[in-house]
């Protein structure tokens, strides 16, 4: 059995469920609540200013014989900079969860594999780490180019001196096709 990449860093709230010992007729739950020591190592790990609060609640149910689905809902509050002025920007994100662990991962035997579109399913690993599946779902789920409401992209023009710089309008030559097309469909003026 194939173990998947883990997290390298260990969370105080981090529970992971040995699957040998789930229950194969009920649902194993959990909640997490992350203490303020998880909170700086996963803004650390996600590589932003801060994760303010998390929150992971669900379940681990069995399906069938041999596989088990986690399905849960998360819920956090991050601190991103500003892809523009990098003033802080505060997120809140709820994300539904559902991840299926099979015994048996159908392994593809091409030498080319498209990626399938049912993007849940997992091969079932040793131990369930919740925490660890939450913060996989958390960074999926962060927004890639924060931006605060006041925050505005100015055009910005640099050139050497003496030289006439280039403008959006430059960089984008089919953007006067519009025009062009415009002026050939108007019927022509006839003097009067």
């Amino acid at each position: 059995m194939d173990e998947p990449v883990q997290n390298p860093i260990k969370y105080a709230c981090s529970n992971p469920f040995n699957v040998a010992k789930l229950s194969p007729r009920k649902p194993t739950r959990f909640d997490i609540t992350a203490p303020q020591e998880d909170l700086q190592k996963m803004a650390h790990f996600l590589d932003i200013h801060a994760v303010k609060a998390y929150k992971f609640k669900g379940e681990i149910t069995p399906k069938g014989k041999h596989d088990f689905s986690l399905t849960g809902q998360l819920i956090a509050t991050v601190e991103q900079a500003c892809i523009i002025s990098l003033e802080p920007v505060y997120t809140k994100i709820t994300e539904e969860v559902v991840v299926t662990y099979l015994a048996k991962m159908p392994i593809p035997e091409a030498d080319e594999v498209e990626i399938p579109e049912d993007d849940t399913l997992e091969p079932l690993p040793e131990t369930i780490d919740p925490t660890d599946v939450g913060m996989e779902a958390l960074s999926l789920a962060l927004p890639p180019f924060p931006r605060t409401p006041e925050a505005r992209m100015d055009q910005a023009a640099f050139a050497a001196p003496g030289v006439e710089p280039l403008v959006d309008a430059d960089v984008h030559p089919f953007a006067g096709l519009a025009g062009l097309v415009e002026s050939l469909t108007k019927p022509p003026k006839t003097g009067d």
